[in-house]
């Protein structure tokens, strides 16, 4: 009996490249999003949520065009967020980074990271199969966690657009690390965060 996770960071949004923070699916998000999909069908999910985010919800939407057995639920749980600032253990080379995030902005992210952890790593009765789709700081943190990471680690844990990481937990034994950003459902011209020519 084991308990999955599986997490999901959104599809490839229009407005990325203009540098805004949210928008719809870019026609390659969207494929990404499909093919997501194919690649999880047949797993028999228990529950599906993601963050109210447009791009995450319209990830969810897309996924759940091809798999109607589902139904995505928002969840603010999963927004994108900042859950730690600068600490003493963080390398100098992140600090430009924390420039424009406020200590109110940290407040609210390491709070709802601390009600994420609490209401998602919760060992359920039996094999159960959940799917969050969110973003990139959201799964580091889940991954640290897991790993039992310093908390500035999230930083350094990269997810492409529709990567897939899961996490499990077997009765009576501590969550593990199934895989990371795994992206073999996606053809290299949809991987984002990869060089841009394949290696030769």
């Amino acid at each position: 009996m084991t308990h999955y996770i599986y997490l999901v960071r959104h599809g490839e949004h229009q407005d990325a490249e203009h540098g805004l923070i949210d928008g719809p699916l870019s026609p390659r998000g969207r494929r990404q999003a499909e093919l997501l999909a194919d690649r999880l069908s047949g797993v028999p999910f228990d529950a599906v949520w993601h963050s109210p985010l447009v791009r995450a919800a319209e990830t969810a939407r897309t996924v759940a065009e091809r798999l109607p057995a589902i139904s995505p639920e928002p969840s603010a749980l999963l927004f994108d967020c900042v859950p730690t600032g600068m600490t003493p253990e963080t390398p100098a080379a992140f600090e430009p980074f924390f420039g424009s995030v406020t200590e109110a902005e940290v407040d609210a992210g390491r709070a709802q990271m601390a009600d994420a952890l609490a209401a998602y790593l919760v060992r359920k009765t039996g094999d159960v199969h959940e799917l969050l789709i969110t973003h990139n700081t959201v799964i580091g943190w889940f991954v640290r966690e897991v790993l039992d990471a310093p908390e500035w680690r999230w930083m350094t844990l990269n997810q492409a657009n529709c990567g897939l990481t899961v996490i499990a937990q077997r009765p009576g034994r501590p969550w593990v690390l199934i895989s990371h950003n795994d992206l073999s459902h996606l053809p290299f011209e949809l991987r984002t965060g990869l060089p841009e020519a394949p290696p030769v």
